[in-house]
């Protein structure tokens, strides 16, 4: 009896993502073994179960993280910092697991102190090194695929650009192949000379003299595809096609399944069934807890500030659009001399007489952003994130700016990447608006926590004051 087919779409994993753990593995062992050697002349059971115990949060971590993806296009520096941010999210479990379970007076605190500081090193050192020599061994041609790509498109046009500006890819690029009328090909051509016929690509691919068929038509060309696919499939090329996803502005796309049916979202959030949702919830946790702790004299004197400047309550809560639209009630000092909450809120201004003399200093320092954090801790709101604008403003600007409530796929936040580049205050144009929602929604994008840490470490500098705040 046949098998009974499991998708459309096979998801084939790093052909090296086995070497990178297995090395990160021995690397974390062998380093751990060693130092206890040099310290102890032992290596007994207590530093191997410490070991075994912290091999796994790393693997965990770095699954979550998606440490072990193919990082062949990507940059030396993003995959040492998620490998960095990798190894301190584990060394942070583990501490915290040993202090609740008493159990650190077991290790010397030299060996464990110089582990936790060498170890990261060579898993960061290794990895500059084997990447190195894969990209030596594709440049002199080894490892190497003859590709060509079917179809002068947006997305081919992207993918040639790609294969030709990384060499590291080992990917010869042969040529562009599409029988539509040159009249209606991209000036781009100019670039890399003339276009072949589909016809001469299928007849190389039959005769061995190329190992990848790149097919980047458009989506309504399904019979044109179904047509070259059945051709190419009395070939050994390997064949991909390339959706042209990106005339939609991918948010966080990713492959997922529905039962048996493979499906790939267009507008998706980093934090929706995956551990990521955790890290960031135990990122949230803890630095709320320690900023309300550290900044508590802070908060008593803004409130006091508050009640003595003006008639009114301390606090002021407004309605605002959390996760997935729903609404929230954001927690603020009061710096204004209304209250205003309803279906028409007005944007301060400067020299806005609503504001108070006390209320016009706390919000240039964003001191009456603070109580944000106790909506951090009820689990409504994020320390990092895309700032929440009252209710009306978000049914106004919906209608205007161009993929606006995409911005709510993800939990609002105290600080985020608009505000650290400079998007704060009054959006009295359009167009202001639309460069904040373009930075919540590349945030949104490019989310990872070294990003997160980037962001808060930033805002200590550059994200509490600003000429538009008032």
């Amino acid at each position: 009896m046949q098998a009974k087919d499991s998708g459309f779409v096979r998801s084939h994993e790093f052909e090296l993502a086995i070497v990178y753990r297995l090395m990160d593995l021995t690397l974390i062992f062998s380093t751990l073994a060693l130092l206890s050697w040099w310290r102890t002349d032992m290596f007994d059971e207590h530093y191997q179960l410490l070991a075994v115990g912290l091999s796994t949060v790393y693997l965990l971590v770095a699954e979550s993280l998606v440490l072990y993806r193919s990082w062949r296009v990507a940059s030396v520096k993003e995959q040492a910092s998620t490998t960095i941010s990798v190894w301190l999210i584990t060394v942070a479990i583990v501490l915290s697991i040993n202090y609740f379970l008493k159990i650190s007076d077991s290790y010397s605190r030299v060996v464990f102190g110089f582990w936790l500081v060498f170890t990261p090193i060579t898993l960061v050192v290794w990895r500059v090194f084997f990447r190195e020599v894969l990209a030596l061994l594709r440049k002199s041609g080894y490892n190497t695929r003859r590709a060509v790509i079917i179809g002068v498109s947006d997305t081919g046009l992207r993918l040639y650009h790609e294969v030709i500006t990384n060499p590291d890819l080992g990917l010869e690029f042969v040529g562009f192949f599409d029988d539509r009328a040159c009249s209606r090909l991209s000036k781009e051509l100019k670039y890399f000379g003339e276009v072949g016929s589909v016809k001469d690509a299928l007849g190389m691919a039959k005769r061995g003299e190329i190992n990848h068929v790149y097919i980047a038509l458009p989506m309504h060309a399904k019979e044109r595809i179904s047509s070259y696919l059945k051709q190419l499939s009395d070939t050994t090329c390997t064949t991909f096609i390339i959706p042209d996803f990106f005339t939609y502005n991918l948010i966080h796309s990713r492959w997922s399944s529905l039962g048996s049916i493979q499906t790939v979202s267009i507008f998706d959030t980093p934090f929706r069934g995956s551990a990521s949702v955790w890290i960031k919830r135990v990122q949230d946790v803890v630095l709320a807890s320690l900023i309300v702790a550290l900044i508590s004299p802070v908060l008593l004197a803004v409130a006091l500030g508050v009640k003595l400047s003006s008639q009114g309550p301390v606090l002021f809560k407004q309605d605002r659009y959390g996760l997935d639209g729903k609404r929230i009630r954001v927690w603020k000092f009061r710096s204004m001399r209304v209250m205003e909450n309803g279906g028409r809120v007005v944007q301060a201004t400067r020299n806005d007489p609503r504001i108070t003399a006390f209320g016009a200093f706390i919000r240039r320092t964003s001191l009456d952003e603070l109580p944000q954090f106790f909506n951090v801790l009820m689990g409504s709101m994020s320390i990092v994130g895309p700032r929440p604008h009252a209710v009306s403003h978000n049914e106004e600007y919906r209608q205007l700016v161009d993929r606006y409530m995409l911005r709510h796929m993800v939990k609002p936040g105290i600080t985020g990447w608009a505000q650290i580049n400079g998007c704060r205050g009054e959006t009295d144009t359009l167009d202001k608006m639309e460069r904040r929602v373009a930075y919540d929604l590349e945030y949104i994008q490019k989310w990872s926590l070294g990003m997160d840490i980037k962001i808060v470490f930033l805002t200590v500098f550059k994200g509490f004051t600003s000429e538009q705040a008032y």
